[in-house]
């Protein structure tokens, strides 16, 4: 099972590095433009998919439950209040039910669907039926979601990362004395807002952490500013 978690958090790893590079080897597209939101929206803020782990001396991710919680909780708070700020109304999930029944299965559609979004931006992945073809959706099912949580729309978020270990930066430090450039691991965020009556993906977005650390309540505050920035709330 560890094995297995590995791998899977090194195969996200290996997308979300494929879209950085890809981002800054080219020109930023130009966004279209997204109406706003109605004021007093009702927004669900889905409990956000957070994995975070240990970057080993040997460069590989080990998962980390107690960093990928805090980082979780603290993206919901932050989200939560930049809604409330914008003069809609957010409502949130409880972490313990959030994957149960149908609103696990549309959580899980949604990371599936983002996924797909996110390397359709790069021209190695992007899928060639979605060349001319900018609309996403979830689905009409997303209406039992609303139905359910008395939202309108729905906020999500991923987030996937790692943290070099103090052997790992040491290794780096005598790596870098020998011009050998050591990955020090980095952490990728990405937002997606649904209209639950359409199932319709109205906006997304993806950025890096950087120095914005999500296990800290003040780093998750400027990164969910960051990773909101456009957003038409």
């Amino acid at each position: 099972m560890f094995k297995k978690k590995v791998f899977a958090l090194t195969a996200v790893f290996l997308l979300f590095s494929l879209v950085v590079d890809a981002a800054d080897a080219q020109p930023r597209r130009r966004t279209q433009r997204i109406e706003p939101l109605p004021e007093h929206s009702r927004v669900l803020v889905m409990m956000p998919d957070v994995q975070l782990s240990l970057l080993t001396a040997a460069g590989l991710p080990e998962p980390r439950e107690d960093w990928s919680v805090a980082g979780r909780d603290n993206l919901a708070q932050s989200l939560a209040a930049l809604v409330g700020r914008e003069q809609h109304v957010p409502s949130a999930l409880n972490p313990a039910e959030a994957m149960e029944g149908r609103t696990g299965q549309i959580i899980r559609l949604h990371d599936v669907v983002g996924g797909a979004i996110l390397a359709n931006r790069t021209p190695a992945t992007q899928l060639p039926t979605r060349k001319n073809n900018n609309v996403w959706t979830l689905g009409d099912g997303v209406q039992e979601l609303g139905a359910a949580y008395e939202a309108d729309y729905a906020l999500f978020v991923v987030a996937r990362g790692s943290y070099a270990s103090g052997a790992r930066a040491a290794a780096a430090l005598v790596g870098l004395v020998a011009g050998v450039y050591i990955p020090m691991g980095g952490q990728q965020t990405f937002a997606s807002l649904v209209d639950l009556r359409t199932g319709q993906v109205v906006w997304f977005n993806f950025v890096t952490a950087g120095a914005n650390d999500m296990r800290e309540a003040d780093g998750a505050n400027a990164l969910v500013l960051e990773l909101m920035r456009g957003a038409p709330l």
